[in-house]
């Protein structure tokens, strides 16, 4: 397990495979902790990197850590993943090998009233960090010419006074196979052929740490005209997962999805529906 923090060091996972001892490198790419804890650190007290070469679940191991009380902010970033989760319980497949996925949770306590639109303005984070050609999906993909780049599922916790936010993201950077996926894959390799997992994750981690930080601070009006700028599905006729069908007409001032339909203007929660652009 690779660190970068304060001197007490990291602690080990709480379940899972318990990971080999790693250096510099982490399991098998070096990785940019030292740089990433240098840059956010200083605005976010007791922040910590992690890298392990292997986990059941990036999100599943902060919010374990979470429930037993360790509400620190970390970043816990897997070279390889055994049982990853996407929206709606959905298994989540990763790469077969180290770096074909960049797959990072960022844990850290939040304290605002008002959380509706977080998984929007942080998919708006790591579009803005990764390329200007990558479109957003509502509620929590990120697309590159209607295929799957990657993923973001939000998971909190309550522990006394305390919400706790762990932010999963997964971003296929090399050649994906299409086999069992219901959206055909993107590759971040297609639009800059050079790029690793290691330097995708210190082009959007301290960007993603200080919007979250931003969201905390104004909610998600800030981060509306820029997801609208960015959006795939406004003006393109979608089916919902009940099976209404109608025109997507973007989104409102809380996050929610406004859809036309025969029966009039239906405003969809994330918690409600998947949404796919109609074949």
């Amino acid at each position: 397990m690779s660190t970068a923090g304060p001197p007490q060091g990291a602690k080990a996972p709480l379940g899972g495979r318990e990971p080999h001892t790693v250096g510099e490198r982490g399991g098998h790419l070096r990785w940019p902790a030292e740089a990433i804890w240098e840059a956010v650190a200083p605005s976010l007290p007791g922040f910590t990197v992690e890298v392990l070469p292997e986990i059941d679940s990036t999100n599943t191991e902060l919010m374990r850590r979470a429930r037993a009380g360790r509400l620190e902010p970390v970043l816990l970033v897997a070279e390889q993943q055994s049982a990853g989760r996407g929206r709606l319980g959905r298994q989540w497949r990763g790469g077969q090998a180290a770096g074909e996925v960049l797959m990072f949770s960022l844990g850290l306590p939040l304290h605002m009233a008002d959380w509706s639109g977080l998984s929007l303005a942080v998919g708006v984070s790591v579009a803005q960090s990764l390329h200007p050609d990558l479109q957003l999906k509502w509620p929590n993909d990120l697309w590159l010419r209607d295929r799957k780049l990657a993923g973001i599922l939000i998971e909190t916790t309550q522990l006394g006074d305390t919400r706790y936010a762990v932010i999963g993201v997964g971003i296929n950077i090399t050649r994906r196979d299409a086999a069992g996926l219901a959206t055909p894959p993107a590759w971040l390799q297609e639009l800059e052929p050079g790029i690793d997992a290691p330097g995708a994750l210190l082009r959007v981690a301290p960007p993603l740490l200080r919007d979250v930080r931003r969201f905390e601070m104004a909610g998600w009006a800030p981060f509306l005209p820029a997801y609208q700028a960015r959006d795939a599905l406004a003006g393109r006729e979608v089916t919902l997962s009940d099976g209404t069908a109608g025109q997507a007409m973007g989104v409102d001032g809380s996050g929610a999805l406004l859809v036309h339909t025969s029966a009039g203007l239906r405003r969809v929660s994330s918690a409600e529906v998947s949404v796919r652009p109609a074949s």
